[in-house]
């Protein structure tokens, strides 16, 4: 497995994620990306909106000294939540895994909620290895897929 470290976001970085978000592939995994992942502007608009909440913690997902994607803590949906994203080029290496291991060792609260499309089995195991449980599943709409996907809710509770 490659050597995974998380850093504080810079503006660098982002210019990683807008290249993950543009992967066709991925958003389909993904279902819940943006409607238009092509939009630049949007995206910028967002990220730095992130960047300039205090409530959201995000992390650069370092791997080997290549941004490999990022991770994030916020709330979704009134409930304390995380979320990932790691581009293509660095799936199936644990990176996601070990990632949101480091990540949730620098977040206290609990519980502590992820939402993910059911059929994104590869972010399935990523929470369920980091102890995650399933607590519901709902159908949302995803803008990417213009579509209702079925949706899996998991929690991490106290150890």
């Amino acid at each position: 497995m490659p050597d995974v470290v998380l850093k504080a976001v810079d503006s660098e970085d982002c210019a990683f994620f807008f290249n993950h978000q543009t992967d066709a592939q991925a958003n389909e995994m993904a279902a819940f990306g943006s409607k238009d992942p092509h939009d630049k502007g949007a995206f910028y608009a967002r990220w730095q909106r992130i960047l300039e909440n205090p409530e959201i913690v995000c992390r650069t997902v370092m791997a080997d000294a290549h941004v490999a994607g990022y991770v994030a803590h916020f709330e979704q949906l009134g409930k304390p939540s995380i979320s990932y994203w790691i581009g293509r080029s660095f799936w199936g290496k644990g990176i996601a895994t070990e990632a949101a291991r480091q990540f949730l060792q620098l977040i206290a609260v609990r519980p502590l909620y992820a939402r993910v499309a059911l059929s994104n089995l590869e972010s399935v195991n990523v929470l369920t290895k980091n102890g995650f449980k399933q607590m519901a599943t709902e159908s949302s709409y995803s803008e990417a897929r213009d579509a209702l996907v079925e949706e899996a809710i998991y929690s991490l509770e106290h150890d």
